[in-house]
């Protein structure tokens, strides 16, 4: 009795061949015929499959096919150069899910234009929506409408105040705000030993950097050392945040450190430092963020620190929650994501400075960069 080649009972058992003409088959008689007619059948049968799996499918990789959906974020400084990683991660989530986004909200921080924007998001039918809270009431109302109305709502880069999200949104992706100010505070605290210090705040009292001057306020007093520490209003465009940081550099000689909690006013710093020479003075100097100039200003030993907080997942992973919410009925839920804190000193600034991508907003080009060595760790 000849042993039946697998790959005939593969085929049999693939279509479902049965009675008379499975024993047919199986029979001693025709079997090298068999053999290749199955092989056939089976290869047949499989592109079959791939064709029918695709047209199941549809969406991206294996997902199925969806509407377009149409994310919108709302954000607080639409102009600021912080923004534009942002902008590219959500840009590149949408091309990897097949959605698109649009980016809209105040150019001057005014809460009234933000929740003018949400309110027409939500009018114009959004599939859902990512909002920087920077005012613990103004967002109440829009969101809890948003939702009532079955369109999911993220928060992103300012989630309301310290313990008070100010709204009900599903989750908040971006930086622990107060945590990284009071890091910022234990560097000032590390770098002085005493002396008047300036804190550079775009607008106060907006919730997406007011945590932060308030953590480093808490982390120099608690650092007890005699370090006066004021904190100024700058402004939220660039060309107001260097006139009044210049201004404010020539009006007080005494100073020993300047630092900065939003990019702008760091970029800003870093110009004057070097306009004046500061460093050979002693001042110490630092901020937030990775603008390019930023970036520049420590390499040249203008500032002596900046800190990233990941603006190109904070454009990315809004995306990526959203479609999954919509995806999965609601069954995949957004989480809480902490992008992270990172001083980039002169000793870690370089890759940054020899790599230009999109992820920190110096290139528009997309780029692989592959990653050598070994990675640092404590």
């Amino acid at each position: 009795m000849r042993k039946t080649d697998p790959t005939v009972e593969e085929a049999l058992d693939t279509l479902d061949i049965r009675g008379t003409v499975r024993r047919r088959l199986l029979s001693g008689a025709g079997l090298v015929s068999a053999t290749a007619a199955a092989s056939a059948l089976l290869a047949a049968c499989s592109s079959d499959n791939k064709k029918d799996s695709a047209a199941a499918g549809g969406g991206p990789g294996d997902y199925p096919s969806t509407p377009k959906w149409r994310f919108v974020f709302v954000n607080h400084v639409t102009t600021n150069p912080f923004f534009t990683p942002t902008q590219y991660g959500a840009q590149d989530a949408c091309a990897l899910l097949g959605c698109s986004f649009q980016w809209t909200g105040s150019k001057d921080s005014i809460v009234s234009e933000m929740v003018n924007a949400t309110n027409q998001a939500i009018s114009a039918k959004a599939d859902g929506i990512a909002i920087s809270v920077v005012d613990k009431t103004a967002f109440k109302t829009p969101v809890d409408n948003a939702l009532d109305q079955g369109v999911p709502v993220v928060s992103y880069n300012a989630d309301g105040a310290r313990n008070n999200p100010g709204s009900s949104r599903l989750a908040y992706i971006g930086q622990d705000l107060y945590n990284s100010g009071y890091q910022l505070g234990t560097r000032i605290a590390a770098l002085m030993t005493g002396g008047d210090a300036v804190g550079f705040i775009a607008t106060p009292g907006s919730l997406n950097i007011q945590p932060r001057i308030d953590g480093a306020k808490d982390a120099i007093k608690a650092s007890g050392k005699s370090i006066n520490f004021a904190d100024v209003a700058s402004g939220a465009e660039l060309p107001k945040e260097l006139s009044t940081i210049d201004a404010y550099a020539q009006g007080h000689p005494s100073l020993k450190g300047m630092f900065a909690v939003d990019a702008g006013s760091t970029e800003n710093i870093g110009k004057v430092v070097a306009k004046y020479n500061l460093k050979q003075k002693g001042v110490v100097a630092g901020g937030f963020d990775l603008n390019p100039s930023t970036l520049q200003s420590i390499k040249a030993g203008h500032l002596d620190f900046t800190i990233d907080q990941q603006p190109y997942l904070q454009g990315f992973l809004p995306v990526l929650q959203l479609y999954m919410y919509k995806l999965s009925g609601g069954l995949v839920a957004p989480s809480d994501t902490n992008t992270g804190l990172l001083f980039v000193t002169k000793d870690n600034v370089d890759p940054y400075l020899t790599s230009k991508t999109r992820y920190e907003g110096s290139t528009t080009q997309q780029k692989y960069l592959p990653k050598t060595g070994a990675i640092s760790h404590q």
